[in-house]
């Protein structure tokens, strides 16, 4: 199978399903800021900060790559069987968080992203899966959503956002608290 198809080269693409969308379109949007956070993900998963976190990392992926999936397809009888999210997937995120937490100092205050490459790179995570999530939203509006990659998206934002605290006390990184100047 050749990677390039020629069908996209007029701004027009396929969903699962067989309709043709342009490419600006909600759907395409939605999709496309998922498969962005799954690169991210990945570049969390690659470092060796977070080995701890590696295998939960790549189920964070799959699930991610279902996420897609699901946003892909706009057919009542699809000509192929689509993957689903679960309650599970939720439960698996907050608890992880939780562990985390349980780890870490409350916070009184927002933080400064930084201190250590991974801690960057779980708030760009954390960032690109806000945007994401108010893609799917934007498209939940015109066309509705599943519930579960809603809301497992917008756990995972909280996760990254508790990741990068955790890896960045495993990695020796200073946590600067945001003080306004008022």
């Amino acid at each position: 199978m050749k990677i390039y198809t020629k069908t996209g080269d007029t701004g027009i693409t396929s969903l699962i399903g067989g309709k043709r969308v342009p490419k600006y379109d909600d759907r395409i949007e939605a999709y496309g800021s998922v498969d962005e956070l799954i690169a991210w993900t990945g570049l969390i998963r690659d470092h060796e900060a977070a080995f701890s976190v590696h295998d939960l990392l790549v189920e964070v992926q799959d699930r991610l790559m279902t996420c897609a999936s699901i946003l892909a397809a706009d057919c009542d009888e699809c000509p192929n069987a689509i993957p689903s999210l679960s309650e599970d997937d939720i439960v698996k995120l907050e608890k992880a968080i939780d562990e985390m937490e349980d780890e870490l100092e409350p916070l009184s205050s927002f933080i400064l992203p930084g201190g250590h490459t991974v801690v960057s790179y779980c708030h760009i995570a954390r960032n690109v899966c806000r945007r994401a999530e108010r893609n799917v939203l934007r498209l939940d509006a015109v066309s509705a959503v599943d519930g579960f990659v809603i809301r497992y998206l917008n756990r995972l934002s909280d996760y990254f956002f508790v990741l990068s605290r955790k890896l960045g006390k495993d990695s020796g990184a200073t946590e600067i608290l945001w003080e306004p100047r008022l």
